[in-house]
């Protein structure tokens, strides 16, 4: 019997629950829990690693290390398929972000998204983030769709551009965004 990667099993999550609810977790016994009542899958977001694991608020100061970490920490007990928040890719290159994500996958992670902030970034809950260009952010997921060891990983793009564009920026970033490699978009403040 061959075994499914954290990345297939994140897929069958979507494919058996649609919407697919995906609770936070920021650590193993959060994770356990929620394997216990019943969830198809795990978030790790960058706040819980800033606040959970550092005491830090949620302004970028997580390293690719702290991540990794609690991905291994959770995953090494819990299979349900996890989805992490990784900033902006924990680097200023193509590089930092195929590291980041190779790390990930080999860490055990399913799912990441990745986001359209400056580097140094805001918590996606606060007022006054900026945005870097439709093309920079079309590198950054480029650089993470092309560095994904196991195909079936899912690669979400994450836009702060309603609050800082507009609602129509926003469809013309998130339409990039899938053409340079994402899976599915995150639209942070979305409202109807």
């Amino acid at each position: 019997m061959t075994q499914l990667s954290a990345g297939q099993r994140f897929r069958q999550a979507l494919a058996i629950e649609s919407p697919l609810q995906v609770i936070g977790a920021i650590n193993a016994n959060h994770a356990l829990l929620a394997k216990r009542a019943g969830f198809r899958a795990i978030y790790l977001s960058g706040g819980g690693v800033a606040a959970g694991s550092l005491g830090l608020p949620d302004l970028g100061i997580n390293t690719l290390d702290d991540v990794l970490t609690d991905v291994r920490r959770i995953t090494d007990v819990c299979d349900l398929p996890l989805l992490v928040d990784i900033d902006t890719g924990f680097g200023p290159s193509a590089f930092n972000i195929e590291r980041t994500i190779k790390n990930l996958i080999k860490a055990g992670a399913a799912a990441a998204h990745i986001e359209d902030q400056v580097g140094a970034k805001r918590c996606g809950h606060r007022p006054g983030k900026e945005i870097v260009s439709t093309e920079e952010m079309c590198d950054r997921v480029k650089a993470a769709a092309d560095a994904k060891t196991d195909p079936d990983f899912f690669l979400i793009a994450r836009t702060d551009a309603i609050q800082a564009e507009g609602v129509d920026a926003a469809i013309e970033r998130c339409l990039r965004y899938v053409e340079a490699g994402a899976d599915a978009i995150f639209a942070e403040a979305a409202y109807d």
